[in-house]
């Protein structure tokens, strides 16, 4: 059974930065590309990232590019979204995917809030 659970969210200024892990278990995690989604208040699913199975490709949606860095540890199950220079706008729950490049559906976890706000 494929479980994914996410950690790191948390209340941060507008223009601060925090670091997002899921970790998978229940299939082979090198072997899946995986990817970060949002949904923010009253906002439809967005996705933010995505990460090739060997963590050499990777893809950003234009509201994040230059902001947010995906990776992965396959070592340790694990994929990671650096957000940096966070905004008011990016407040939303993010949840780690595993789905086909750029999909929004798939097997999911519970989601970790992020909230920016002064």
């Amino acid at each position: 059974e494929v479980e994914l659970v996410e950690s790191g969210g948390g209340l941060v200024q507008p223009g601060g930065s925090l670091t997002l892990s899921c970790v998978g278990s229940g299939f082979i995690f090198s072997n899946y590309i995986m990817n970060w989604v949002r949904e923010g208040p009253e906002k439809e699913p967005e996705w933010v990232a995505g990460i090739g199975g060997g963590g050499g490709l990777t893809r950003y949606a234009d509201s994040v590019k230059g902001r947010f860095t995906i990776s992965r540890d396959n070592a340790k199950n694990t994929v990671y979204l650096q957000l940096n220079d966070l905004k008011t706008e990016d407040t939303a729950k993010y949840y780690c995917v595993k789905a086909g490049m750029r999909q929004i559906t798939g097997p999911r976890g519970q989601g970790t809030q992020v909230t920016v706000s002064s």
